[in-house]
């Protein structure tokens, strides 16, 4: 991490934040979550339609229910919380643009999230079985799963990670 990183909080959150895929027990407060969905809801969106909608799951059966419908079992069921991110169809004006701002709503929800301690994994994997999720939460279909965030209170912060050179990442420059 550079220097300059370090003297902001932005980057330096942006360059920390990993997946967490290992929880304590300890329940996560309704506020921070609520928090984090403000911060989520500031993400950027086209024509500022807000296509993104958010479902809060605490209850352990539906939990587990829904890890049966991924590969991340005990993710899901050992989060204190399970946040949901769905496209309001809508709300929408243009498919590609509005799957983006929900992106970026996941991400500032994401950084929220790592900011007051909490960790949390973004499951995109569940997405394989997004018509079963849509009726086990009885959802009308103007609602499209994009994505499930798996929250709680880290059990440990060893995670490490490696990103490939910008400059092998830049296709060209004009």
């Amino acid at each position: 991490m550079s220097e300059a990183a370090t003297d902001s909080p932005v980057l330096k959150a942006i360059l920390e934040r990993r997946s967490i895929r290992h929880f304590t027990e300890a329940s996560v407060a309704r506020g921070l979550v609520l928090e984090a969905l403000k911060a989520a809801s500031w993400a950027p969106s086209g024509l500022n339609n807000q296509p993104w909608r958010f479902g809060l799951i605490r209850d352990d059966d539906l939990k587990a229910r829904l890890g049966g419908l991924t590969r991340y079992t005990n993710v899901i069921k050992s989060a204190s919380v399970l946040v949901t991110f769905f496209l309001d169809k809508d709300s929408s004006y243009d498919h590609v643009k509005d799957c983006q701002a929900v992106g970026a709503s996941i991400q500032n929800f994401l950084l929220a999230v790592h900011a007051r301690g909490l960790g949390a994994v973004w499951i995109g994997e569940i997405l394989k079985n997004k018509d079963e999720i849509q009726r086990l939460l009885e959802l009308p279909d103007r609602l499209e799963l994009m994505a499930v965030v798996a929250v709680g209170h880290p059990a440990h912060r060893s995670q490490t990670s490696h990103r490939r050179p910008v400059e092998e990442l830049v296709l060209f420059e004009k």
